[in-house]
């Protein structure tokens, strides 16, 4: 299921249905220098991802970087119950059954010397109950110049089948990295948006992971900078 991206790094994918379109959901994995593996929005952990992920060392760290990719945290975290299960600010309170060991501090603390990460305030999305905060942490591999979002962007291609491809262009996301016109709608503190986005382009990368949606693995900065020129006025 794992498939390498850049060195240290890795990706694995599923299906997954939102709103009627098969978004697929991916988790990103980085091998840091003590051999411990960071799951980023961890998937189904099954016995074959599971047997993958130990060829490559023990899962140090599982996270949970928005308030909406906590599906399978608490399964994963069963799988490897010595790994630190880290959860953005908010999802304890959204989800006391979680078995959350610590909580990503809003100062963007450095947790990792390979990983670099900042919060990507202001961004909602229209979801069932209104506006919605996504509270998404972003993080960056500096070794590989890759950019790991979750909800942050989404990227579909001509990978996708037609009828997901159309709804694709419906929500303004085909071969686009951009929100949704659903966090258009809802996202209202641009000011704060804004001064996310730009924290993020200050760092080099090149390639972007993203929860949904297709890899890119070149031209990713220029992607984002366009997908949020929006914003960035």
């Amino acid at each position: 299921m794992l498939k390498a991206i850049a060195e240290n790094v890795w990706v694995a994918k599923q299906p997954l249905k939102y709103m009627g379109l098969n978004v697929g959901t991916r988790m990103t994995v980085i091998r840091l220098i003590d051999q411990k593996l960071v799951v980023i929005s961890p998937i189904e952990p099954t016995e074959t991802l599971n047997s993958e992920l130990s060829d490559l060392g023990a899962v140090g760290h599982i996270i949970s970087p928005n308030l909406y990719h906590h599906l399978y945290a608490k399964r994963f975290k069963s799988c490897h119950p010595n790994a630190t299960l880290w959860a953005t600010e908010g999802l304890k309170e959204k989800k006391p059954s979680l078995p959350i060991d610590r909580i990503i501090q809003p100062d963007g603390s450095v947790l990792w010397s390979e990983i670099d990460l900042t919060f990507f305030g202001g961004l909602r999305t229209l979801g069932f109950n209104g506006f919605d905060s996504f509270n998404e942490w972003v993080f960056f591999h500096a070794a590989s110049r890759t950019l790991v979002l979750t909800d942050a962007a989404f990227h579909f291609d001509a990978s996708f089948l037609f009828v997901e491809r159309l709804i694709a262009r419906a929500l303004g996301c085909y071969e686009r990295l951009i929100p949704s016109v659903l966090e258009r709608i809802a996202t209202k503190d641009k000011q704060q948006l804004k001064a996310a986005v730009e924290k993020v382009l200050l760092w080099d990368f090149d390639q972007v992971v993203m929860a949904h949606g297709s890899v890119i693995e070149r031209g990713g900065k220029e992607m984002f900078r366009s997908g949020y020129e929006r914003f960035l006025r």
